[in-house]
């Protein structure tokens, strides 16, 4: 599909949300009960919908936040509940009222303090520290909607593991969500933002802080700070601005933010491909004012909203996810010398060819799993996976002594890698990549990307393995079939 006219180009005004209009419809529209537009829907990422659309709005967001927190004491879940939210303009209403829901059915929680914002990574770290101390288990919550458009809001719930929820748990939230929805959120407790911060369940802490000092446990940070590495970072507006000012400081790194505003409508940003906004660092199109500023930076970085994603630039552009997956593994298990021979590399069943070929030159163990982070959570978990990664430019990995760093996406890591290896070994991920595809040949790789109604959805989530009779695919023999 060709790319639209303007993608690319600047935003301009008439691209831009009206946030009072958008946030007024957050309280004033409400769901048609039956229409499947309007009800809870957990995918890969948990619920996405719009305001306007009349899928992502208060009654939506009442009846998650119930939901949570009956399954989070139905499972024995006791601890604190992490709560972070990016910086998209429904994300400040769905935040007001998750914490009124918890709040008001006695679960304890932890924000950001002076309401700041707390990217996915974050959340997920959060969750494992304070675990692994033993006692009450915590979980999380996250209020985003990813890369998705201005105009766009999410949630999504990570249990005790730190990772996204698995389908036994999502499809309880969601079943549940629905049921409360129907019947006119009857069963929903709900107390005012005020009595919720008077309460004592709702505690301010300072989460980045602890993040950035723990990054030395999983990057190299030294390495990067001895090179002298001239390092570009735009945000795009999102939840972790105040992160990478306190990574640069903490760790004294020559590093320069290219944009350290947050502006609801992210009037900033450049086009995507299809003339939409879109904070996708892993689009060309929406990364060309970084872009712009390569050669001013030995490695420039980007990351989506939540963070949970990375678009690593070099000199030469902007890298396919693909191609820095197979360089960060390539890297990583052999520099990573306390990680067990018997650890595997996770890879999602779209992630490319030359994944494989650099796993077998390692002689490590490759597990395939369908789409989606949540199959790499038990693995990253217990240390059985050093390394998992889709194809959609997010990714984790261990620490140095081989425990779990985030068990979710961390757009952060994957950055400061790509500086670790630049650092390390003098040359750029990009660089590293030529040499790969030299020795293994270059595959060639296409992604399409196309909306479905919630009919097809519908049908796609019914499929299974036995539906699938083909023994071929494109000449090649069907090995595996997954869901």
């Amino acid at each position: 599909m060709a790319n639209h006219s303007r993608a690319g180009q600047p935003a301009q005004q008439r691209d831009l949300i009206n946030v009072a209009q958008l946030t007024a419809q957050y309280y004033v529209l409400k769901p048609v009960v039956g229409n499947a537009e309007h009800a809870v829907k957990f995918g890969t990422s948990g619920h996405r919908g719009s305001a306007a659309r009349h899928s992502f709005n208060e009654p939506h967001i009442l009846a998650i936040a119930q939901a949570i927190a009956e399954e989070r004491a139905k499972n024995g879940v006791t601890g604190p509940c992490y709560v972070g939210k990016d910086t998209h303009a429904l994300s400040e209403p769905a935040f007001i009222s998750v914490l009124e829901v918890l709040a008001a059915n006695g679960v304890d929680v932890i924000v950001q303090e002076n309401n700041g914002f707390t990217p996915t990574p974050a959340v997920s770290n959060a969750i494992l520290v304070h675990n692994k101390k033993g006692g009450a288990q915590a979980d999380g919550i996250v209020i985003t909607p990813s890369h998705n458009p201005p105009e766009d809001g999410g949630i999504k719930y990570n249990p005790p593991n730190g990772g996204p929820a698995d389908t036994n748990v999502t499809k309880v939230v969601e079943d549940r969500a629905n049921a409360l929805l129907a019947n006119g959120l009857n069963g929903v407790k709900r107390i005012s933002l005020d009595e919720a911060m008077a309460s004592g369940h709702v505690k301010e802490q300072d989460l980045v802080q602890p993040f950035v000092e723990g990054l030395a446990d999983i990057v190299d940070m030294a390495a990067i700070q001895k090179a002298g590495l001239k390092l570009g970072v735009d945000p795009l507006g999102g939840s972790g601005i105040e992160y990478w000012k306190r990574i640069a400081e903490h760790y004294k790194l020559d590093l320069t933010i290219v944009n350290d505003h947050v502006d609801q409508t992210f009037r900033f940003m450049h086009l995507d491909k299809d003339g939409a906004i879109r904070m996708d660092c892993s689009s060309e199109c929406a990364m060309a004012g970084l872009l712009a500023l390569r050669d001013k930076f030995d490695l420039a970085f980007a990351n989506d909203p939540d963070y949970d994603r990375h678009g690593i630039v070099t000199p030469a552009g902007l890298m396919n996810p693909n191609h820095y997956l197979a360089v960060a593994i390539n890297y990583l298990f052999q520099h990573r010398p306390q990680w067990g021979k018997e650890v595997a590399v996770g890879k999602t069943l779209v992630s490319s060819a030359m994944i494989d070929r650099v796993v077998d030159a390692l002689g490590r163990k490759l597990v395939e799993v369908p789409v989606g982070f949540k199959w790499f959570v038990d693995g990253l978990h217990d240390g059985s996976f050093g390394f998992g990664g889709e194809e959609s430019a997010g990714a984790s990995f261990l620490r140095f002594d081989g425990t779990p760093w985030s068990t979710d996406k961390d757009g952060i890591i994957m950055c400061l890698l790509a500086a670790e290896i630049t650092a390390v070994t003098g040359k750029n991920p990009q660089e590293h990549y030529n040499e790969l595809a030299e020795r293994f040949g270059a595959p060639s790789y296409n992604r399409i990307q196309a909306s479905a109604t919630s009919a097809q959805k519908a049908a796609l989530s019914k499929l299974s393995p036995e539906m699938v009779s083909a023994s071929t695919l494109a000449g090649d023999p069907i090995t595996a079939r997954l869901t």
